[in-house]
């Protein structure tokens, strides 16, 4: 069987991407497809991948860091890969890598992160966050939107199945496009330290230095605990404006190592997370390493952090605001000694890359015989309608 896996794009390695490097696990022969690679040889390695088939896209300018601009060709680009000699199409897709074009004896297996959400409910939103929701320029970019959606819909009766990310996920997939969708929440790398760690004075937040994060508000929050120590890990182009926001209980760590993000997150009292994510990695990723997570109760968080019962992992806040945050934390303080490392660690257990790979294999084979019953039976059909035409 000739195995492909389709990507939207390889620029940074992300959550998608830790997905991707566990489906080569799961079929190391298959033969990767993205419409433009710009990472070097040793994060691809990192992901697993040897060599990488690209569109037309690799070769436009300013790729590397204006690929936003290219929207508007990519569902042509996607269109044009040729997997006519592929039996399993697996395409792991955040915007457009479903859109893949697959004929009736191929299986085609969408995993799919989130649909887009710039394009569907979170527009306007996109639109403000990129100054681009007046004028003539916010008239091209909802037009360009609009024919993304009527695409985005039609294409996604291509699969013969979708996979969704989260329960989050699956529900919007059925809003968007109407189809039912298996959640299979994606990998997350435990910890590796079992030996007990003592537990440091600090919270922590650690994220890519953007808008939607809504790291403005922790940092807010703890204006207002000024006793209390939080420490940002991470880089990106918020940073010098989160800084000049920051009072002096607030630590910027930058950029740092996959080994001393672990040791902060073992360290930290909790884990401070205010996105509303699809599913949401690092809050499962922090629950590894023992550490209780306090979060904005909405999409994915709600699936992995345990609120209530003995073996809670975390707490909620409401809304996204200094106000709530402060008063999750001011109430997490009050029943810091009931969370335990052993919990923490038992829910993050639910997440493991194994139990993905296994998931991820007997759903595949379970829609590869679904699909190909039809087909063996036509097949069937065909032989002995053939066979009797010869009697007569």
């Amino acid at each position: 069987m000739r195995v492909a896996i389709v990507h939207d794009w390889l620029y940074v390695i992300g959550g998608a991407e830790r997905v991707l490097n566990e489906l080569l696990k799961c079929y190391p022969g298959a033969d990767v497809f993205c419409l433009f690679d710009v990472l070097g040889d040793e994060d691809r390695r990192k992901i697993g991948i040897a060599t990488v088939k690209t569109s037309f896209l690799q070769k436009m300018p300013f790729i590397t860091h204006k690929h936003r601009a290219y929207l508007p060709l990519m569902p042509f680009a996607i269109e044009q890969f040729d997997f006519s000699e592929y039996d399993l199409v697996i395409s792991s897709s955040y915007a457009v890598a479903k859109g893949i074009l697959t004929g009736p004896n191929q299986v085609h297996i969408a995993y799919v992160h989130s649909p887009m959400r710039y394009a569907w409910d979170l527009q306007n939103a996109y639109l403000r966050q990129s100054k681009a929701d007046k004028g003539l320029r916010s008239l091209i970019a909802r037009m360009i939107l609009y024919h993304i959606r009527i695409w985005d819909v039609r294409t996604a009766h291509g699969p013969d199945a979708m996979i969704a990310n989260s329960g989050f996920v699956a529900r919007r997939i059925l809003k968007i496009y109407g189809r039912v969708a298996t959640v299979i929440n994606p990998p997350v790398e435990l910890s590796a330290v079992s030996a007990e760690v003592a537990r440091g004075d600090h919270f922590l937040v650690a994220s890519r230095l953007v808008a939607y994060k809504n790291i403005d508000v922790i940092i807010q929050a703890f204006a207002a605990l000024p006793d209390l120590t939080l420490v940002v890990a991470g880089d990106g182009p918020d940073a010098k404006k989160l800084k000049d926001l920051a009072g002096p209980n607030v630590v910027f760590k930058g950029f740092v190592s996959d080994s001393e993000m672990r040791q902060l997150m073992a360290t930290a009292r909790a884990f401070i997370f205010a996105a509303e994510e699809d599913f949401g990695i690092i809050p499962v990723e922090a629950q590894a390493e023992g550490t209780p997570v306090i979060a904005l109760g909405r999409g994915g968080a709600l699936e992995t952090v345990k609120a209530h019962g003995t073996d809670k992992t975390g707490m909620f806040f409401a809304e996204p605001t200094p106000g709530a945050i402060a008063e999750c934390v001011s109430r997490f303080i009050t029943v810091e000694g009931e969370f335990s490392r052993a919990a923490c660690r038992q829910q993050a257990e639910r997440f493991s890359a194994s139990r993905f790979r296994d998931e991820i294999k007997t759903f595949v084979e379970a829609q590869i015989k679904r699909v190909r019953s039809p087909l063996e039976a036509q097949r069937s059909f065909e032989t002995s309608s053939a066979f009797e035409h010869e009697l007569v």
